[in-house]
């Protein structure tokens, strides 16, 4: 189970990665194509007039998908912002104890956040809603990626869970404990 695991949160993190290097692409060609018309109106000669209509808003998309994709992978990297100040002094014992009620309340508004979004995503395929800038983009799209990070973040949270039950502690403790000792490498 564990290599799956290992996959799944490899293959979000790839595709977060795809949405940022697709914003890099779109937002370097819009760029690109206002020098190239500079450049030409520089020269005298008619300008292109390149453009990539709706670049905001896909950016947008492609941006929030990449956010929900990260969640999942970034967890189990135990790079999520936390309240480590609150945590530290506490005992092991209890530490373990809030860590464990935090991932259960998690791994609920996961799950609850994933049924609604996938509910959302597939009114918006049987009703065809499509976004409303220049391009009209079918909304189910840019939903899919919000759907998908929000299933791997509440998979990661039941494996965290799993984690803590069956070891006693989480996985993500070591690379914050070697952060706060300074030994990321």
């Amino acid at each position: 189970m564990r290599p799956v695991l290992s996959i799944v949160y490899a293959a979000a993190l790839w595709l977060a990665a795809l949405c940022l290097l697709a914003i890099v692409a779109l937002v370097l060609a819009q760029v690109g194509g206002r020098i190239l018309d500079n450049g030409l109106r520089a020269l005298g000669r008619p300008v292109l007039g390149f453009q990539i209509l709706s670049l905001s808003e896909i950016a947008g998309f492609l941006l929030a998908g990449a956010s929900f994709l990260a969640l999942g992978p970034s967890l189990k990297a135990g790079a999520h912002i936390r309240v480590t100040m609150a945590l530290s002094p506490m005992p092991a014992r209890m530490r373990r104890a809030v860590e464990t009620a935090a991932a259960a309340i998690g791994l609920v508004v996961a799950a609850y956040l994933t049924w609604h979004l996938a509910a959302l995503a597939l009114e918006s395929w049987r009703f065809n809603e499509l976004s409303i800038g220049l391009v009209p983009i079918p909304l189910v799209w840019p939903q899919i990626p919000l759907v998908l990070g929000a299933a791997v973040l509440a998979v990661a949270l039941a494996d965290e869970l799993v984690q803590v039950a069956t070891t006693g502690d989480f996985s993500f403790r070591t690379m914050e404990d070697a952060v706060a000792l300074g030994k990321e490498g």
